[in-house]
């Protein structure tokens, strides 16, 4: 197991996340939601922790904890006064080595689960960034949403998704992160004690599955009872160690305002956008009541997603046309040095507050140790730093080449015409060569 401890002593406080290298990509056929379902289950008591205690150990310090599953990794965190390192230390040895997974736990949590996706289905824009995700990837494993497709969550069992768990919970997949107001050699021998004995598990078979260029736009349509259209563009995009990956950061802060790379943290806070390219294009003209885009660092190359919320009223078609016109533009054109010099100062800002406490800090830490190196995640300011004009051009022209993109849209249809459940439009129809526009 890696281990990385950073001490940071402006206020007595500790963060400790255990993160492991399992994620929704690694769910084969028939799994698929068995990383994300493991991760609950992971919270039902253990051998030494009945399960009507796992919460109140932190709690009783003051502390918080969670949890996250993404396409990656899956992770766990507790944050408390540093006098409570112990027991974050001994609550993330017993969550490798000791979960019960008692048959009602998995069963009630099948019931929770089913509930979170129905609940995601009914919310129009996180079932359109599904679908668009489903259709932009044909053969990698990105293209499965972390919390599964409900066929496979009906019929998982306890044995799969206890086996799973024996399989990836182990030290030689795992990366325990403390950040705090901690002396390192001693968290150190508290780590020792509680995990040294831990067998680590066998070698695992890692993805190999790389997925095909696209050779021509998807577009897909659903059609739902609702009362806002919304439309995606989605673009297929480097991971987070190419060298494309930053200038595309710059780029998209351009288009549509400066986020940070915390996957934690950095999506809570609204980025500036007044001068953003695509919010001028579209939230400025009416056609838009918000406009996002995302680039998420990841292990393997992801998605560029820009989305759109359009305006009462205001057709897709015309949201569309303008959407990409606007990156149409500054595919062919580039940015500005103005624009770029700006998008630094805003990246370089968005940064800091990306870790601006021990919990940040740790989370940025274990998240790029999980998806690279942590070699990674300290380069990122000075790889910004060197960001050219010309570099963000390249960038933009490969990126944003129409046959790289999937458009998917949502059709709100009347409430109450009997039409509840979704009609989602065929893409094979539509799919067209665009080759010659590349």
């Amino acid at each position: 197991m890696k281990v990385l401890v950073q001490e940071e002593h402006t206020a007595p406080l500790a963060s400790v996340w255990c993160w492991y290298k399992v994620g929704s990509k690694d769910e084969r056929p028939g799994l698929t939601g068995v990383s994300h379902w493991v991760e609950h289950m992971n919270f039902k008591g253990t051998t030494n922790i009945p399960r009507d205690q796992v919460k109140g150990i932190i709690e009783q310090y003051g502390g918080s904890w969670n949890g996250y599953t993404w396409i990656d990794q899956t992770t766990y965190l507790e944050t408390a006064t540093r006098d409570a390192l112990d027991r974050m230390l001994f609550i993330e040895s017993e969550r490798m080595a000791n979960c019960l997974y008692h048959p009602d736990d998995c069963e009630s949590e099948r019931t929770v689960i089913i509930s979170e996706l129905q609940g995601g289905e009914n919310d129009p824009d996180q079932l359109l960034d599904q679908e668009v995700t489903a259709t932009a990837f044909k053969a990698h494993p990105y293209q499965h949403p972390t919390i599964g497709w409900l066929p496979d969550l009906k019929a998982m069992t306890r044995d799969d998704l206890y086996g799973y768990y024996r399989r990836y919970y182990v030290p030689n997949n795992a990366t325990l992160v403390i950040v705090g107001d901690v002396d390192t050699d001693e968290a150190l021998r508290r780590v020792e004690h509680y995990f040294g004995g831990i067998q680590p598990g066998r070698d695992l078979e890692r993805l190999r599955t790389v997925e095909p260029d696209q050779t021509g736009e998807r577009h897909l349509t659903i059609r739902k009872e609702g009362t806002t259209a919304y439309l995606k563009v989605a673009f297929h995009a480097p991971s987070a160690t190419d060298d494309r990956f930053v200038p595309i950061v710059i780029l998209d802060a351009v288009l549509a305002g400066a986020k940070g790379l915390n996957l934690w943290s950095s999506f809570r806070t609204a980025p500036p956008q007044r001068s953003a390219r695509l919010y001028r294009a579209l939230v400025e003209r009416g056609l838009a009541s918000s406009v996002s885009g995302s680039i998420v660092p990841t292990q393997q190359p992801f998605l560029y997603t820009v989305s759109v919320t359009a305006t009462d009223g205001t057709s897709l078609t015309s949201v569309e046309a303008a959407t990409l016109e606007e990156l149409d533009r500054v595919r062919q054109d580039g940015i500005t040095d103005t624009e770029l010099a700006k998008a630094k100062a805003q990246l370089k800002a968005r940064l800091v507050f990306d870790n601006d406490s021990v919990t940040n800090i740790a989370h940025q830490l274990g998240y790029f140790e999980t998806i690279a190196s942590v070699d990674v995640f300290t380069a990122l300011p000075s790889r910004i730093a060197a960001v050219t004009c010309e570099a963000v051009a390249d960038a933009a022209r490969s990126l944003l080449a129409p046959s790289n993109r999937t458009v998917g849209w949502f059709e709100p249809l009347p409430i109450g015409n009997g039409s509840g459940k979704s009609e989602v439009g065929s893409t094979k129809s539509e799919v067209r060569s665009l080759k010659s526009e590349v």
